[in-house]
């Protein structure tokens, strides 16, 4: 049986998320980033829409899309995380979205679809 290819969903609040996408898609992931402004605000909508496991909310407060995401579809989520390795620790403690800052880098995409393999595949 092959793996599974998680999808990951990538809200940042001013459209960007390429580099996380390119870390994503390098470590086995499907990446899905929403376009434009307030991306971030659409993430529940779009994992919805996309079937996606796992989304990514990105703004300069920490995650607000992902409390949106939470509240409108009562994902478990957490914000604030800082760190590529507190995102792979929310993902190991079951939450479906996180959120950070602004930061977009591969190693952060590779991180999260490694911690969702290693949680959801064993």
């Amino acid at each position: 049986m092959a793996e599974k290819r998680p999808i990951v969903v990538i809200g940042q609040r001013m459209g960007g998320g390429k580099k996380i996408a390119k870390g994503v898609e390098e470590a086995g992931g499907t990446a899905y980033v929403i376009p434009g402004m307030l991306a971030d605000m659409k993430l529940g909508d779009v994992m919805k829409e996309k079937n996606a496991d796992l989304g990514l909310s990105f703004c300069g407060s920490g995650g607000a899309g992902a409390l949106n995401a939470a509240n409108k579809y009562g994902f478990k989520f957490k914000q604030y995380q800082r760190t590529p390795a507190a995102f792979a620790q929310c993902i190991k403690d079951g939450c479906e979205v996180v959120g950070g800052p602004l930061m977009d880098t591969e190693e952060l995409g590779k991180v999260v679809v490694q911690a969702w393999k290693e949680t959801y595949e064993g």
